[in-house]
């Protein structure tokens, strides 16, 4: 009695039985919470999301690629490893083939420069009715913030506390005290601000790592761009353009209250209002 018919049939069964095993672990891959943030920042702003969701999209489609290819690779490694010292057979021009392989590289960069620019125009568009709008001056070595009626809001070089905390509270109330290092830019969460960017004298860098978002703050250039805090909380930012000596000092936080709590905020602080904190020496 031979084998042969047998073999057909249990083909066909391991073929069926890897194909349960790979939904199987599909469904539990799938299956989690919320996808991978991949060592990134989820974005606390809506502008940020944007950025975070391109940029899971792009390494998610960069796995499947490198996955692919990896198992392409081990494929030809071991059908074709070699058996005998005679020379394999040889093939070329497969048109078929050749086609898939230039075309399916430019379908996907395609696919992702399309995502990319929509992102872009997301993250750039600026709304031409703010809800607020906060002049920031960056300068060596400290950052300027000015509100409506004249309010603002100025430290330099400074680890002094946040002048307002998580809870509403300023000085050295503010806790924790890693939260509330440098001066504070203070926004309404859930409501969109428009923030003008400049610079008093060199380059400086303006940088969120929770946004995001990075924005040159240039002399004699203005930078326009909002942000829609999605949730209330404290995100530490600093300048990241090399500007002189105490570069490494100019840390600020932007401070995301409920729209209620920032308006109470706004209304307790004096017109013209220079908060100074301690100066480098």
């Amino acid at each position: 009695m031979t084998d042969e018919p047998l073999r057909p049939a249990l083909t066909g069964r391991r073929r069926r039985g890897a194909l349960v095993l790979v939904g199987v672990a599909l469904s539990l891959l799938l299956g989690g919470c919320q996808v991978p943030d991949f060592f990134g920042f989820r974005g606390a702003t809506k502008q940020g999301h944007d950025e975070f969701l391109l940029y899971v999209g792009t390494f998610i489609a960069a796995l499947v690629v490198g996955g692919f290819v990896g198992l392409l690779i081990l494929f030809a490694v071991v059908r074709y490893r070699r058996r005998n010292e005679e020379m394999p057979k040889q093939f070329q021009y497969h048109i078929a083939l050749e086609l898939t392989y230039t075309v399916v590289p430019i379908i996907i960069v395609l696919i992702l420069f399309g995502f990319t620019v929509i992102t872009e125009n997301r993250v750039d568009a600026v709304t031409p009715k703010p809800n607020l709008t906060v002049d920031v001056y960056a300068f060596q070595w400290g950052w300027e913030f000015d509100y409506p009626n004249h309010v603002v809001v100025r430290a330099e070089t400074t680890t002094d506390p946040d002048p307002v905390g998580p809870e509403g509270l300023s000085g050295p109330q503010c806790s924790p005290a890693a939260w509330c290092l440098g001066p504070g830019l203070i926004l309404p969460s859930g409501e969109t601000t428009q923030i003008n960017l400049r610079s008093r004298d060199v380059v400086h860098g303006f940088f969120v790592p929770e946004f995001n978002f990075s924005r040159y703050a240039q002399p004699g250039v203005l930078n326009q761009f909002d942000f829609t805090v999605i949730k209330p909380g404290v995100f530490r930012a600093q300048c990241t353009q090399f500007c002189g000596l105490y570069h490494s000092l100019m840390l600020f936080h932007v401070v995301a209250m409920p729209p209620t709590q920032f308006q109470t905020w706004l209304t307790a602080q004096e017109p013209t209002t220079s908060l100074n904190t301690k100066a480098a020496p």
